[in-house]
């Protein structure tokens, strides 16, 4: 696991290299071979000058053994305890080893791999474009427990540790944690790596941690004044949700910068104790690792060899289409964007596409992504006017968020080559990529149509022909469930504050105004039942003249920036809607799409349950506390029982099937 070897200089190059894993984790073969590495470093400390750490991996160190972390319980508490201790302890040893010690950081370093880099006096990054580093724990429900806050906090001071690194789960390129302390220098090539490696500690023989030399103090103190205002700031940024790993990071760092180094290390480790043993953190790992390496791996993919991507006709140049065609060009892609004049086409304009209103310009081009308006008849002019010119065999795609793929595929010739590819707004930002299968789609056209969101950094979920398909249909509950709220007499801000607790990212009265309540109204109108919700809406829609965003006007004002709720809305509140209880509005949310989810799963809309997991976080923002929409029915205390609870309450729609 590690290769220990001395030059003649007597500098010992510790060389992290796992040999059953495709990249270095905390696992306890490293803590078995760091323990006996600095045990030979002591043994041979008179021979030895400097230690750089590096790695033989295409990255530096991935992290934490996420599976065994997955498995912890409370039973599992002495031995995490032990096995965190061992693993300080030999950082410990490391930085007090009274020899200058430098991490060459060839690659990723996240997580454990950024504390390994912080258990080291100096650290240089090879500046590569996928070198990331960074603390993603706060992103899968748990904290840097192996010294990474404490040693953030007393490197950097407070806030910085706080909002940069340890509760954002940013990953920085090199230059960018070089600007924000935690990087010393760069380096462009390996060999320049080792080498300023070698030059800093022949020049540094005394080097030390800063915390471990006379009259050290945590950078910018322990502002006392400012102490109270960290958890308002903290509730805030969660916008009122209570979520555990944030603020046991909170936590950890304020009570570790009271106290001495070694009392703040077992502050640390009790605290991530806390959160591995608990039910969020599995959850959140269950959905953010295992099942989006499961999604990303190609568990829906068929498996059929295709013809990878060359060629890409976008039909349309509005937001959607202009993401499409940069994501596509992005990934090295030709890429032909039509509309229906040069004028209009040229809005997509950018590196590597051309734009166009000839249609004779997609001549060649392998696969077609229509993203022009939510219309079937337009849908399936643009098609008929571009198929002549296409590739005999090209992919046919319709970048559709509610159409039947199946009817749309009636337009064409070639529905076997037909598929859905709902992509999500905006492009750049959105990871989500739902792949829908109509009912003559073959599985070589959902291969490709996988692959290539693969090849333009989508997470591809796979997902079977129906209304809305999956993620429209499910978060069309929550949204209905919304609404159907301020019909009952609900206060709109206990609507919106309910959602936000819950975890949500944002509002749902606030969702249907981003979405445009005049598209909610077209929707309502194929429902096949009439719900309070749409009641709602067409009074929104015809007799208030507050059609959503776009139009500066829906449940909020907008100036341009969304402003406060619409008066209106307060003379809709009833006694009966502000006797509901609070815990009720927000596991109506989270039911409302459980149950739906459901049954995607039980009419085989949705393939995999990991699909749907993944899709319902990355996509229509189920919280991801709960690990996904399909999870949180699975590791519910009581799932059927308050479903019925919520059922006799609020009707039938949560009875558990």
């Amino acid at each position: 696991m590690i290769d220990y070897s001395r030059d003649d200089d007597g500098i010992v190059t510790l060389t992290l290299d796992d040999p059953a894993q495709s990249a270095n984790t905390m696992n306890q073969t490293y803590v078995t071979a760091m323990s006996a590495a600095v045990d030979r470093l002591y043994a041979e400390r008179e021979q030895v000058t400097g230690v750089i750490v590096t790695s033989a991996k295409k990255t530096f160190f991935a992290g934490g053994d996420l599976p065994s972390m997955a498995r912890a319980t409370a039973a599992d508490a002495p031995a995490l305890f032990t096995l965190l201790s061992t693993i300080k302890w030999d950082f410990r040893r490391l930085e007090t080893y009274g020899r200058p010690v430098v991490a060459a950081i060839n690659g990723a370093a996240l997580g454990g791999g950024l504390e390994v880099a912080l258990a080291c006096h100096h650290r240089i990054a090879l500046d590569t474009p996928g070198t990331r580093l960074g603390f993603p724990e706060v992103t899968l429900g748990l904290l840097p427990g192996a010294g990474g806050v404490t040693r953030t906090v007393r490197m950097l001071g407070l806030a910085p540790a706080l909002t940069t690194w340890l509760l954002s789960g940013r990953r920085l390129r090199p230059a960018g944690a070089l600007a924000n302390g935690l990087v010393d220098a760069l380096a462009a090539t390996p060999a320049e790596l080792l080498s300023q490696a070698r030059e800093w500690i022949l020049a540094n023989p005394d080097a030390a941690q800063p915390w471990d030399r006379d009259g050290y103090r945590i950078p910018g103190g322990l502002p006392a004044a400012q102490l109270p205002a960290f958890p308002a700031t903290l509730r805030q940024q969660l916008k009122g949700a209570s979520l555990p790993a944030p603020e046991k990071i909170l936590a950890t760092a304020v009570e570790g910068a009271q106290v001495d180094f070694e009392t703040a290390q077992v502050i640390e480790t009790r605290h991530l104790i806390t959160l591995l043993t608990g039910r969020i953190a599995k959850n959140m790992i269950g959905a953010l690792f295992f099942d989006m390496r499961a999604v990303n791996g190609g568990l829906a993919r068929p498996r059929v060899e295709v013809t990878p991507p060359r060629r890409v006709a976008v039909l349309g140049a509005g937001m959607m289409g202009a993401g499409i065609a940069q994501a596509c060009a992005k990934a090295g892609l030709e890429v032909v964007v039509k509309d229906v004049s040069p004028e209009l086409a040229a809005r997509a304009a950018g590196p590597g596409i051309t734009t166009t209103a000839d249609v004779a310009a997609l001549a060649g081009c392998d696969v077609v992504i229509e993203a022009v308006f939510e219309d079937p008849a337009l849908k399936q002019r643009v098609f008929a006017e571009v198929l002549p010119v296409l590739a005999p065999d090209a992919l046919l795609a319709s970048n559709t968020s509610t159409l039947p793929i199946t009817g749309l595929a009636q337009g064409v010739d070639r529905p076997g080559d037909f598929i859905g590819m709902h992509f999500f707004s905006p492009v750049a930002k959105m990871p989500l990529l739902e792949i829908v299968v109509g009912a003559r789609t073959s599985e070589a056209a959902v291969a490709r149509a996988f692959d290539l969101g693969r090849l333009i950094g989508k997470t591809p979920i796979v997902v079977n022909d129906g209304r809305g398909f999956f993620t429209s249909r499910v978060i069309g509950t929550f949204l209905d469930e919304a609404i159907g709220m301020l019909a009952e007499g609900v206060p709109a801000p206990s609507i919106e504050h309910a959602a936000l607790q819950a975890g949500y990212p944002t509002g749902p009265l606030a969702l249907a105004d981003e979405v445009s309540l005049t598209l909610a109204q077209r929707i309502a109108v194929s429902a096949p039942v009439r719900l309070p919700s749409h009641e709602v809406i067409d009074a929104m829609v015809d007799r208030h003249d507050r059609p959503g965003r776009s139009a500066g006007r829906g449940f909020y004002s907008y100036e341009p920036k969304r402003g406060p709720l619409w008066e209106g809305l307060v003379d809709m509140a009833t006694p009966e809607g502000r006797a509901v209880p609070l815990a009720d509005l927000k596991d109506r949310f989270l039911f409302v799409e459980a149950l739906d989810a459901r049954r995607c799963l039980a009419e085989g809309v949705l393939r995999t349950a990991e699909d749907g997991n993944v899709g319902s976080i990355l996509g229509i923002g189920y919280p991801a506390w709960t690990g996904g929409v399909l999870r949180f029915a699975e590791q519910h205390d009581d799932f059927a029982g308050r479903a019925r609870e919520l059922a006799a309450r609020y009707g039938s729609r949560f009875e558990p099937a």
